[in-house]
C-alpha cells in the first residue's frame, strides 16, 4: 500500500496538498502516483507568477513508462518552483511528501480546499481504483 500521510489533502487526480500557516499551499504528486509513474527522468514546472484554475494542467512529469499531465487540486498564483527538481527529478521518487513537492500556491478562493480528501478518504479512493 502506499504512503498516505495523515496531514495531507489529496485530489482525485493523486496530487497532494500541504497549507503553510501563511495560507499557501505546497503542492506534489502522491507516493502512489510517483510508484504507478515509475523513475522520473524530467519535470515541466510552470514560472512563478502563473495563474491557474482548479483542473488546469500547471506541469509535465516525465518517467521512463509515460508523460503525464499535474493538474491544479484548486486555482490560485503559483508563488514557488521547486527549483531542485530541474537537477535531480528523482526527489519525486524518493521522497514525495519532502523534498520531491512541485509547486507553492496562493489559493485564490479557500473554498476550493474543501473538495480534497483528506487521507482516509483517499486511501479508500485507491482501493476503489484498484
Amino acid at each position: 500500500m502506499s504512503d498516505i500521510p495523515a496531514d495531507l489533502k489529496y485530489s482525485s487526480d493523486h496530487e497532494w496538498v500541504r497549507m503553510q500557516d501563511d495560507g499557501s499551499a505546497v503542492i506534489g504528486i502522491t507516493d502512489h502516483a510517483q510508484g504507478a509513474l515509475g523513475d522520473l527522468v524530467f519535470i515541466e514546472a510552470p514560472e512563478a507568477g502563473s495563474i491557474f484554475a482548479s483542473g488546469d494542467a500547471f506541469g509535465v512529469v516525465e518517467s521512463v513508462k509515460a508523460a503525464s499531465d499535474v493538474l491544479c487540486p484548486f486555482g490560485g498564483e503559483v508563488l514557488e518552483v521547486n527549483s531542485a527538481l530541474d537537477d535531480t527529478p528523482e526527489l519525486v521518487n524518493t521522497d514525495p511528501y519532502g523534498d520531491g513537492w512541485l509547486i507553492r500556491m496562493q489559493p485564490g478562493d479557500a473554498a476550493e480546499l474543501d473538495g480534497l480528501m483528506d487521507a482516509a478518504a483517499y486511501e479508500q479512493f485507491l482501493e476503489k481504483e484498484a
